[in-house]
């Protein structure tokens, strides 16, 4: 295959000729900052998002409600991280690891971003019963509950995208076009379902709780400093606990604002009609958005939460392998 003025174009693979895909043709240092960029961003957040499993699964002081939320999440985190090699993959615009391989990422990433959507609802529900209903927050929501909650969670997500895909489960890679093509197809009403089930009700639910924990909020803050003179124990520790629940709805607040900047990308393409057809190569960009929340998330932790830090310290110095070091009160 040649190009305009006899200049040769580079296939995936060339010895199939015309009905090899091509290659997008970028300057070789363009290339390697890409390549680069993508691959520090996937190995540390796979890093960091492994060091807050190891921290919430380890230490007992963790093992609440909200943290077992943060822990589904991580777990996605961590899984995306080596998602995250697939763009890196197809920067050059050829996918060689078979069309089964396509579908299966494309399942795994659809069902993952579900799985993590439903968490940051979960997260949102949490943060209102704490905020709005603190005095029953510790008998409606258990350990017990908040497991069940992220395993229906999780199935759902999965049993959900399995439908929406299932055209291209049946069949992978009937709709590519050539050689090297990375393709799957969402039918009208599958993408309009998801669209509803997997990104506007959720939002929704999402940015109404946290109205509503916002405005809670406000109106405990300016009880509080009308408090703040008190001396009585029991007001004392009041004041305590309301303002250690809302450091952290806002902490959760800024990891489920980051979340929702990252996946818009995604939605608007989607919003705008134009992912009838999702192109792998075409695609990366807007994946790779969503997959730099992943990263961002530990980095989160680590600003707001003193526990995350002094975590890692005890997890880099190999600490956590001394006998009786879970019970270790790094809060």
């Amino acid at each position: 295959m040649t190009l305009r003025g006899g200049e040769e174009a580079e296939l995936c693979y060339p010895q199939l000729l015309n009905s090899s895909c091509r290659k997008i043709m970028r300057p070789h240092s363009v290339s390697m900052l890409i390549y680069i960029t993508l691959s520090s961003i996937s190995v540390v957040t796979v890093v960091l998002n492994l060091l807050v499993i190891i921290s919430l699964c380890h230490f007992k002081k963790l093992h609440t409600p909200t943290n077992l939320l943060l822990l589904s999440l991580a777990f996605s985190d961590f899984f995306v991280g080596f998602l995250m090699a697939v763009p890196i993959m197809l920067i050059e615009g050829c996918w060689f690891i078979g069309d089964m391989m396509c579908t299966v990422y494309y399942v795994v990433s659809y069902i993952i971003t579900s799985a993590s959507v439903g968490t940051m609802v979960l997260i949102s529900i949490d943060r209102y019963m704490a905020i709005c209903d603190p005095l029953h927050y510790a008998t409606k929501v258990t350990q017990s509950k908040a497991n069940l909650c992220i395993s229906v969670c999780w199935v759902s997500s999965a049993v959900f995208q399995c439908l929406v895909l299932r055209d291209n489960i049946k069949q992978p890679g009937r709709y590519n076009t050539c050689y090297g093509e990375c393709i799957v197809v969402v039918d009208y009403v599958a993408g309009i379902a998801d669209l509803l089930f997997a990104f506007i009700f959720p939002v929704i639910v999402i940015v109404v709780l946290y109205i509503r924990v916002f405005v809670v909020a406000v109106s405990q803050a300016r009880v509080m400093r009308s408090q703040v003179t008190a001396v009585k124990l029991q007001g004392s520790v009041k004041v305590t606990v309301n303002k250690s629940e809302m450091k952290a709805a806002r902490t959760l607040g800024v990891v489920v604002i980051a979340f929702l900047i990252c996946l818009l990308p995604y939605y608007c393409v989607t919003l705008t009609g134009q992912d009838a057809y999702i192109n792998s190569s075409t695609a990366a960009f807007v994946i790779s958005v969503y997959y730099f929340n992943s990263f961002l998330n530990p980095l989160i932790y680590a600003l707001f939460y003193p526990w995350f830090r002094e975590s890692i310290k005890l997890i880099v110095t190999c600490q956590i392998l001394r006998p009786g070091s879970c019970e270790a009160n790094i809060m």
